[in-house]
């Protein structure tokens, strides 16, 4: 029995978003810092949700508060490239979702890097754990692999 994860593919995610790196994004080591990696996840999961109607980040009375994550790196990235993050649901839950993401090298055909990112949705102003949204919930599904 292995805990290495394996390496997925293209055909394990349903959306993909360009990322170009930043010069600020390389660490000492002269590739991309692991921190930024968890930016990508972030940006690629909240710019769906925004560009779907699905989160105002002001005014929202429910929003996905990120309650874990998870992120396996396979090869280096470094500025100046341009990576592909891609999106899919790994598990979608009563009142939360877990994300399946991966970084892809442009045109690459797997992941440089993967992993999960989970948001439990709760009312804004209670911080208690609530539904998920039908609609949301629906374009959710038609995310999961």
């Amino acid at each position: 029995m292995s805990d290495k994860p394996v390496r997925l593919k293209r055909a394990g995610f349903r959306l993909f978003r360009t990322i170009p790196t930043r010069w600020a994004d390389n660490d000492v080591f002269g590739h991309v810092n692991n921190v930024v990696y968890y930016n990508w996840f972030d940006t690629v999961v909240n710019a769906w949700l925004i560009e779907q109607g699905f989160l105002d980040v002001k005014e929202s009375p429910v929003v996905g508060l990120v309650v874990g994550t998870r992120c396996d790196y396979f090869e280096s990235v470094a500025f100046p490239e341009t990576v592909e993050g891609a999106l899919a649901v790994e598990r979608l839950g009563r009142s939360s979702v877990t994300y399946r993401l991966g970084i892809f090298r442009e045109g690459a055909q797997e992941t440089a890097a993967q992993g999960l990112f989970t948001h439990v949705y709760v009312e804004r102003a209670a911080q208690k754990p609530v539904p998920i949204p039908e609609g949301l919930r629906a374009a959710l599904a038609g995310l999961s692999i």
